[in-house]
């Protein structure tokens, strides 16, 4: 690796949670709401062929925000789509992303135990 490839990824990555910010400030959009604007815009993106580029050239930086999960939703329903027919529609997103979500949940519930809850 490369300190480019540090630095794009920085870049790219800083840029996507910019956008995130700016639209938390002067919009009256929730959290939630942008979140999920950031998973469906990946999806399209990664639909249409583009995100895969902004991979390439940002590693990280592309894939680790919300985005990429909506990228490698689109690209595991590519996949199971040209594998399984229709049926890879509704299976396609959950095998490309099961690794990740199962993380998440494992990771989730280790730090709820071992963090001890505390009163506001």
């Amino acid at each position: 690796m490369e300190l480019m490839d540090f630095v794009k990824a920085f870049v790219v990555g800083g840029l996507i949670c910019v956008v995130g910010q700016i639209l938390i400030d002067k919009t009256s959009l929730t959290p939630a709401r942008i979140l999920t604007g950031y998973v469906v815009t990946g999806v399209i993106l990664g639909a249409v062929g583009l995100y895969p580029m902004l991979v390439d050239f940002a590693g990280a930086g592309a894939t680790v925000p919300l985005t990429g999960f909506g990228n490698s939703l689109a690209a595991g329903v590519r996949e199971a789509v040209a594998k399984f027919g229709w049926l890879g529609v509704f299976t396609g997103g959950l095998s490309a992303c099961a690794a990740g979500i199962a993380a998440a949940i494992l990771f989730s519930l280790l730090a709820a135990l071992f963090s001890g809850p505390k009163d506001k």
